[in-house]
């Protein structure tokens, strides 16, 4: 590939080199036609020059010849130019100049010219129509699991305060053993941010008033409910009841079926009002300023638990791995066999391997010199696999201060991956989980468009069918080409993201 100046090669042919023949023709008319006229011009010299008459004799040979010098110039330059541009290698991320065709046969995944972005819709960024003056009472979220499952529920609730024309109290979060997380919504977010940005589409609280600060919300339960959750239905009554109550968002809900003042209110909240405190920000800016760049977050997933709870078998791991895989499967998580298995790997079910994920990273054209982040938590499995391929892998624990890493909460080491992860220069997922729902929309968010994740279906039809090596990765290539010159749409709620065609 020709060094970045060549791409002014268009324009020296379609602009300069027809321009300056055109001007050298003119002027060569204008000699002719002046020629005489100067000539006539008095001994005096008041004509428009000096004559040929009046020149030298060397003078005038090259007035009357320059265009024979002039041509051969004008074509042997570009050609010079050409040749003498020395060859270079592209950046890592860099995308071909507008208008400028990818080389046939690249495989580079991110120069491919996409057909469509998704971007956030302009409707719900103005604020929607006001609720009434009087509302219904006080809500409490109540949020579970690791940050991203917190977040999630947030946003949420955040929609269904609005729907339910009530005044949103901080959520709470709840203590997660299983995260070994007992942080609150204080310690991770911005609280002022995150009120002041929800002004005029939802009411949020710090403090409750006197007479019902006393009391316990009345606790509603949603998760028993089957079909899509009614919350005008079986909340709102307890609401005006109690005119406190707490809950924990339906996971079967369809926010598709709200009113846009609340959908709004969902993609204010969710996208514009949630920003990471001070003390958590300064430390996720020191870790994005440690990373050389440009880089790669990836969010790989192989833990123990997490293949354990795919219920998926796996050939070729290591004692250890098997060992962990066990222990965190216990009696519940049987191994699925025979078609069931099967048909649940075909569908995309089973987590990506490292090494798995380097051969994918691979058949995108990904250099092995590329500067990676893993966003990944404890326990990762298998990681050579990837590392004997990238080698140049950066972490949290390898980039902070060992007493610093070892004192933040679970909550806090995630917001860092989820931060990096967002502004990095490019990302890609092997799982579609809550984190990478929330990045992706972020960077979309942005405007950050290199934003990938990695097919598991695919990867298991292609290799079920036996395709391997050069076969197997240009599958994987024609199917990821596919789905990022599509965008990623799929993944975005539609109604806070538009699609535009490119």
């Amino acid at each position: 590939m020709w060094g970045p100046h060549v791409a002014w090669d268009p324009f020296f042919y379609l602009l300069v080199w027809p321009g300056v023949l055109a001007v050298s023709l003119w002027d060569f008319f204008l000699q002719r036609r002046h020629w005489p006229i100067r000539s006539r011009a008095s001994p005096g010299g008041s004509g428009d020059g000096e004559s040929p008459a009046a020149m030298s004799p060397a003078a005038a040979w090259c007035a009357q010849h320059r265009l024979r010098f002039l041509l051969p110039s004008l074509f042997l330059a570009p050609v010079l130019f050409f040749l003498l541009s020395p060859p270079s290698s592209p950046p890592v991320f860099s995308l071909p100049a507008s208008g400028e065709v990818p080389p046939s046969g690249s495989r580079f995944i991110w120069a491919q010219r996409r057909l469509v972005e998704w971007r956030p819709c302009e409707w719900w960024r103005t604020a929607p129509v006001q609720a009434a003056s009087r509302r219904n009472g006080y809500i409490r979220i109540d949020c579970y699991g690791g940050l991203n499952q917190l977040r999630r529920d947030l946003c949420d609730g955040i929609g269904v305060a609005r729907l339910l024309n009530a005044t949103m109290v901080l959520p709470k979060f709840e203590v997660a053993a299983y995260w070994n997380e007992s942080s609150g919504f204080a310690d991770v977010f911005d609280v002022e941010y995150f009120i002041e940005q929800t002004r005029g589409y939802v009411e949020v609280v710090k403090d409750l008033p006197a007479e019902i600060a006393s009391k316990e919300p009345f606790k509603v339960d949603c998760s028993k409910r089957k079909g899509h959750f009614d919350y005008v239905e079986s909340v709102l009554p307890a609401l005006l009841e109690h005119q406190y109550i707490s809950l924990t968002p339906a996971m079967n809900q369809r926010r598709d079926r709200n009113p846009s003042y609340a959908k709004a209110s969902y993609c204010q909240g969710c996208y514009s009002a949630l920003r990471l405190n001070k003390n958590v920000q300064s430390k996720a800016v020191e870790l994005l300023q440690a990373i050389p760049k440009p880089f790669l977050s990836l969010h790989l997933r192989f833990e123990p638990d997490m293949v354990a709870y795919s219920r998926c078998a796996y050939t070729g791991l290591s004692s250890k791995s098997m060992d962990s895989i066990e222990a965190a499967r216990g009696e519940v998580r049987k191994v699925l066999t025979g078609d069931t298995a099967r048909l649940w790997r075909n569908r995309g079910k089973c987590p990506l391997t490292p090494s798995e994920t380097a051969f994918i990273l691979q058949a995108l054209d990904i250099p092995s010199n590329t500067n990676i982040y893993l966003a990944a938590g404890d326990g990762l499995m298998e990681l050579e696999g990837f590392t004997s391929i990238y080698k140049n892998i950066y972490t949290k624990s390898s980039l902070l201060a060992h007493e610093d890493f070892e004192n933040m909460h679970g909550n806090t080491k995630a917001a860092l991956d989820y931060y990096v992860s967002v502004n990095s220069d490019a990302y890609i997922a092997t799982f579609f989980g809550n984190m990478d729902k929330m990045v992706t929309a972020m960077r979309t968010m942005q405007g950050l468009q290199k934003t990938l994740v990695l097919s598991r279906r695919a990867f298991a039809n292609y290799t079920a069918a036996g395709l391997a090596g050069e076969q197997l990765a240009k599958a994987m290539w024609d199917a990821h080409r596919e789905e990022y010159i599509r965008g990623r749409g799929s993944a975005l709620p539609e109604y806070c993201f538009c699609e535009f065609k490119l």
